[in-house]
């Protein structure tokens, strides 16, 4: 019998949560998901686990360390999300509705860069920090379904 088998389940002290803006189709929905979460692991490195390995010694990439929420909310909340995780100072990122008619990171730099932040169409936002920090930047928003 393993010894994981009677073990406590892990409770993460922090927070890994994207908020998504309701209207989006579902690939938009899959597609900003993915792209958001991408940029946390290059600056917050301790959201990265170990790597995997199967029984055939097949070795995988490491992955988050804990698990991803996924909210979804009006554009207001949204907006009110990101003023939130700016005041906190929260690691985030931002996918804008710009964002889907380019093809590439230079061009999705330059569509956010062209928008000042009050301007910013926003249509996802990736957060991560202490839980209670994060719950209170989710403010209004609701668990995706």
């Amino acid at each position: 019998m393993s010894t994981h088998a009677t073990e406590s389940p892990v409770r993460f002290d922090t927070k890994i949560a994207v908020l998504l803006r309701e209207d989006l189709e579902t690939w938009q929905r899959l597609n900003v998901t993915a792209f958001l979460v991408s940029g946390l692991g290059t600056q917050v490195p301790e959201v990265i686990g170990e790597p995997y390995e199967d029984a055939d010694g097949t070795a995988y990439l490491p992955m988050f360390r804990q698990p991803v929420l996924v909210f979804e909310g009006t554009k207001e909340t949204l907006t009110q999300a990101r003023t939130r995780a700016l005041s906190r100072a929260l690691p985030r990122a931002v996918f804008t509705s710009d964002l889907f008619g380019t093809g590439n990171d230079r061009d999705n730099r330059a569509a956010v860069r062209a928008v000042a932040t009050a301007g910013l169409d926003l249509v996802g936002l990736a957060v991560y920090g202490p839980r209670n920090a994060v719950d209170k930047v989710l403010k209004g928003a609701r668990m995706h379904p």
